[in-house]
């Protein structure tokens, strides 16, 4: 499938089966499975993974472009995870089990541990899904470099636990002998670079669909005998709330190029990525106060979609490294090189 036939395969399955309104007017989970089935027959949940390997073999652009996609209907299914355990996986040369999985650790200085024999040891916290997981892919240290491996959640200590969006993220204590496991060529900071990228594409697809949803409510909303969509301050806020969903998608978009180009190992890629990561967050958080304060009180209601995708913002924004943490990363690198490596470094991955 081309870029656009797999965008539009992803549309169609979400609009079918995971539309917001209805997800979050439905009395219990029974959309679930039905969703999941869609996504694992339609290869877009095993997208990373080569055919060789019982995957899609879709490129990596391809991969990101569905979970922009996915942002904006705030899915709450564990597509992004499972994306990213099978690009672990591939790199690792492991098949792909069958079923949703996670991926830890999510925090990076979570450690874990697969010796020469294939145990793991250590503990993950807030690992999203992995109480819902059919497996959990984890990136371990292994003697002198690191480990994929495919753990069982039977045999892990999964605490149970929800995320600020009401999504399940789980402590994991990891104590037991992987289902399959290699050594391979990535380390932790590969994870937490494609880990941000990941949840930048999230958020700035949640952003553009709370920017829709502002636009069109303050058409519909009527006050003092006009929309309010009319008044100075209402367009002031929905102006302000365009240019930061303007400026999250082009810091995503830039930050999955350069990963789809560069790999994670290039100087250029840290920059677009550690980049987006701030400048999405941000954007998260301030555009997530503007629509609220474009809807009123009703965004906040348990009935109204809106705070669906506040909600899988803000806890987006703590997964694989807040602002802050990349802010202190990006701000050391800059210094290290130096004042004179900084222009070359910026312009370097243009093209």
């Amino acid at each position: 499938m081309t870029d656009s036939m797999i965008g539009d395969a992803a549309r169609r399955i979400f609009h079918d089966l995971a539309d917001p309104q209805t997800v979050t007017n439905a009395a219990d989970d029974g959309w679930r499975d039905p969703l999941w089935s869609a996504l694992a027959d339609s290869g877009l949940a095993a997208a990373w993974v080569p055919d060789s390997l019982g995957g899609a073999g879709a490129g990596l652009a391809d991969g990101f472009e569905v979970l922009r996609i996915a942002g904006s209907f705030a899915l709450a299914e564990p597509l992004a995870e499972s994306l990213m355990a099978g690009w672990l996986l591939s790199i690792a040369d492991i098949p792909l089990p069958a079923g949703r999985l996670a991926v830890a650790p999510v925090y990076r200085d979570d450690r874990i541990d697969i010796d020469s024999a294939g145990s793991v040891s250590g503990r993950a916290r807030a690992v999203p899904f992995a109480a819902q997981a059919g497996a959990i892919v984890v990136l371990g240290h292994h003697q002198d470099g690191f480990a994929v491996a495919v753990c069982d959640p039977t045999q892990c200590s999964i605490i149970p636990g929800t995320s600020i969006a009401g999504d399940s993220a789980n402590d994991v204590e990891f104590s037991g002998t992987a289902m399959d496991w290699r050594p391979a060529a990535v380390d932790d900071a590969a994870l937490m670079l494609m880990g941000a990228t990941v949840r930048s594409q999230q958020m700035a697809g949640a952003l553009q669909a709370m920017l829709d949803l502002s636009v069109d409510y303050a058409k519909e909303r009527i006050a003092f005998g006009k929309p309010i969509s009319q008044f100075q301050a209402v367009q002031h806020n929905l102006a302000c709330l365009a240019s930061e969903t303007a400026a999250a998608v082009a810091a995503a978009t830039a930050a999955a190029d350069s990963f789809d180009r560069l790999g994670a190992g290039d100087g250029h890629t840290f920059l677009d990525v550690a980049s987006a990561r701030i400048r999405v967050g941000e954007a998260g958080g301030k555009g997530a106060a503007i629509a609220h304060q474009v809807h009123g009180a009703i965004g906040f209601t348990g009935e109204h979609v809106l705070h669906r995708f506040a909600q899988r913002i803000w806890a987006w924004r703590d997964d694989f490294g807040s602002e802050a943490s990349w802010a202190v990363a990006l701000g050391r690198q800059v210094a290290a090189a130096g004042a004179d490596a900084l222009w070359p470094t910026l312009t370097a991955g243009e093209g």
